[in-house]
């Protein structure tokens, strides 16, 4: 079933499948990466800690012991992307919160870890992108005071650029929106201070402060309660239209982040911001944290071909199509479902264990996460446990 097609100059469409549901046995509160580590398939989920998975597949992964950081600071964290360099070494990226204005909101921001034991343990290589504007208490979205946050990070083919694709909550409306750094790919392993930001045509503005022109800015400001803007990219390179692909949440019209859906949009050229295509929505509503998963082995959510697993806060019911140009989908698209509203599970998510102390978010905590439904099941988005 078609639930959404992306035109354009390429003319690619992406069509959601339904499947059997299945579920990664953690807790997804932010994008989930992967990686192939000695022919052992890992992937982090977080929830203010990272938790590595392993087995065979994204099918059958066990948890692993817990994950040791050699931190001084910068917890909690999410880590949402990683790198396998050639010579063993393991890059991360990770988002991570500071809580401000009495403990009521927070500032997100974005660091680097590095591993050589294949995940199992970090070592923190430092903030890479913070906002240059003071926390903002008056802000109503309902988790934020500003910040950078849920980034997405990819290394161009030829390897010369590190790409952060990420979410800014901060500074006046014209620069807030899904925003876009680089730096030089020589510079993982000393990544701090080296980070610049893409503003009106040039990277010329710091990642620890600066300005920055969004690639998709916010139509109204993260400041206001009926926020209207996208966030939380992630992408993939897909070898099966030899473009970048970036999902995208959106965010629509009152607090605390509802989702109104998920958009995809294409690319050909990582560091070109200006060559996305305008998102086009492929799920009304949703959950957040869309991201596929690659199915042939040796990919994962940074490379995947013509069909992938498309996952929604680590739960999957569909395989994503990615089309070129008048291709047709083998096998035909199931039959039309009609829209249901899925009652929620009762209870609460447990705590996460080792969190750092400090106040909950506005509000009460909302169930334990829902599920996302298949093609044409539309529920409301709803949030993992509060971010503390």
């Amino acid at each position: 079933f078609l639930l959404g097609c992306a035109p354009g100059a390429w003319g690619q469409r992406v069509v959601l499948r339904e499947m059997e549901r299945f579920e990664w046995p953690g807790q997804s509160d932010s994008n989930s990466p992967g990686f192939w580590w000695q022919g052992e398939f890992r992937m982090f989920q977080s929830s203010g800690l990272p938790h590595l998975y392993r087995g065979t597949s994204q099918f059958d992964t066990q948890a692993a012991p817990d994950v040791v950081l050699h931190f001084s600071g910068h917890q909690p964290i999410w880590i949402e992307s990683l790198y396998p360099a050639e010579d063993g070494a393991l890059y991360g990226w990770y988002h991570h919160e500071q809580v401000v204005c009495d403990g009521r909101l927070s500032v997100p921001k974005i660091g680097a870890v590095v591993s050589y034991d294949g995940g199992e343990s970090f070592h923190d290589l430092g903030i890479v992108l913070e906002s240059g504007e003071a926390p903002d208490c008056s802000m109503e979205n309902g988790y934020f005071a500003g910040g950078h946050g849920d980034p997405s990070i990819l290394v161009d083919a030829k390897r010369q650029f590190v790409y952060f694709y990420f979410g800014n909550y901060a500074g006046p409306v014209e620069q807030q929106g899904v925003a876009v750094a680089r730096m030089a790919f020589e510079d993982l392993a000393s990544p701090a201070g080296r980070v610049w930001k893409y503003f009106e045509g040039d990277w010329t503005e710091p990642g620890l402060g600066g300005r920055m022109t969004p690639i998709f800015p916010a139509a109204v400001s993260w400041a206001r309660p009926d926020t209207d803007a996208y966030w939380g990219p992630a992408l993939h390179w897909n070898t099966h239209l030899e473009q970048y692909v970036m999902l995208l949440n959106r965010s629509c019209c009152e607090p605390r982040f509802p989702q109104e859906g998920i958009y995809v949009s294409f690319n050909p050229d990582l560091g070109n911001p200006g060559g996305w295509t305008e998102p086009v929505k492929i799920v009304d509503r949703g959950m957040w944290y869309p991201q596929v998963m690659g199915l042939e082995p040796g990919e994962t959510d940074r490379e995947a071909g013509r069909v992938a697993r498309f996952y929604g806060m680590g739960v999957s019911y569909s395989e994503i199509v990615f089309l070129r140009d008048g291709e047709a989908e083998d096998p035909p698209a199931v039959p039309e479902l009609d829209p249901v509203t899925p009652e929620e599970p009762p209870g609460t998510p447990p705590d996460t264990p080792g969190l750092p102390g400090g106040p909950e978010r506005p509000g009460d905590p909302p169930p334990g996460p829902v599920a996302q439904a298949p093609p044409r099941v539309l529920i409301s988005g709803r949030k993992a446990p509060p971010r503390q």
